[in-house]
């Protein structure tokens, strides 16, 4: 009943809460973001959804306007493309606000497998055989919480099959719980790209 019903309540409601409590820091981190690096203020990229549905995902842009548009692994010294208020807001995780706007548009969910570039294609088999490409992807998730970029594909897409396996109101409510203790630590960023160099996204 919580995954096919109450879950997607509880991701509008919040969703709905989250936008009216944050709508003024977003639009300061906006006005920031054009005085800092005059541009757009949001990032659109193309993702994969449930049931492998491409999507447009929502982010405040925190590279500079004319940053190659290549995942950020493929970048060469992706530390100099990151704007001085970019680094701010990845390191603390507010450049995904916006991502508030897909939760309520029914596009994702606050827990779930973090949507995957249409390019991953190893990580999306892998995550087929755990069924994980048939849930909606989440602002965050159970691989998230466990290593974030530092995770090589087999390792994400097991942790998101767990996360399959366990899904519930209970275990989403721990999910957001370690997710703002790892915001706060700073845990498991890796600047530049991932483990092996295997993931992750542009932006």
């Amino acid at each position: 009943m919580y995954r096919m019903f109450f879950k997607r309540w509880i991701d509008f409601l919040l969703s709905v809460l989250g936008i009216l409590l944050c709508s003024v820091p977003m639009i300061l981190i906006c006005v920031i973001i054009v005085f800092d690096d005059p541009g757009p203020v949001i990032f659109c990229q193309e993702r994969m959804g449930k049931e492998k549905k491409k999507f447009r995902l929502f982010k405040f842009r925190t590279m500079h306007v004319n940053t190659p548009n290549l995942p950020t692994h493929l970048l060469e010294n992706p530390d100099r493309y990151i704007s001085r208020v970019g680094r701010f807001l990845r390191k603390t995780s507010l450049d995904e606000l916006p991502q508030l706007f897909n939760i309520l548009c029914g596009k994702m969910s606050f827990v779930g497998p973090r949507p995957a570039l249409p390019s991953q294609t190893d990580l999306i088999a892998e995550r087929d055989l755990y069924g994980a490409n048939d849930l909606l992807p989440g602002l965050t998730g159970w691989a998230q919480v466990n290593g974030r970029d530092e995770l090589g594909i087999k390792e994400k897409a097991s942790l998101d099959g767990e996360y399959v396996m366990k899904l519930s109101f209970a275990f989403d409510v721990k999910c957001v719980v370690k997710t703002i203790g790892c915001v706060f630590r700073g845990d498991g960023i890796v600047e530049g790209g991932a483990k092996k160099a295997d993931l992750e996204e542009s932006e």
